[in-house]
């Protein structure tokens, strides 16, 4: 498929996004983010006019209790559809500055009542799409010393078994 087939089909939307570019490409605030080196926010594009997905509870099918723990939307939502408990973070918001203990706490609570727990953070990805790789480098370096860190630690003192995983999201 093509973009265009994932675009909005009324004629509307469509002429609002093409306007949106002409109105936005030579904005003051592009022009000095394209002064920077830093990619234009210069379209406006209508995107999610699909149907709620049909999703498996994730306790029905796993037997397991879930809980989501991040910052967007989108898993948010799957998490929803797979009938998971979602944690919100204060603090929490999917930029370098994320909420690191905050989720790590979260993480910790939640494993002491619940079976699974996926902790999302957006910062590595977000460096990704910048092109920095020292800040890219830097969320690793946060997420390990102040996410998976503090979560190790206290669940290796106990008694039960807990298994960590660190995946990407698309690497």
């Amino acid at each position: 498929k093509v973009i265009g087939d994932y675009l909005p089909k009324e004629e509307k939307l469509r002429e609002m996004m093409e306007k949106s570019y002409d109105i936005l490409n030579n904005h003051p605030l592009n022009v000095e983010r394209a002064a920077k080196g830093l990619h234009k926010a210069n379209s406006i594009w209508f995107w999610g006019a699909g149907t709620r997905p049909a999703l498996d509870s994730f306790e029905e099918k796993t037997g397991k209790k879930g809980v989501m723990i991040s910052a967007v939307d989108l898993l948010k939502g799957i998490a929803v559809g797979a009938e998971m408990k979602v944690i919100e973070v204060e603090g929490a918001d999917g930029t370098l500055h994320t909420n690191y203990e905050g989720k790590a706490q979260a993480a910790i609570d939640a494993l002491k009542t619940d079976d699974f727990v996926y902790v999302h953070v957006e910062a590595p990805d977000e460096a990704g799409h910048e092109g920095n790789f020292t800040l890219k480098n830097r969320t690793v370096e946060d997420l390990d010393s102040r996410l998976i860190g503090p979560i190790y630690e206290e669940v290796s003192k106990w008694d039960e078994p807990v298994a960590i995983a660190v995946l990407p999201d698309h690497p």
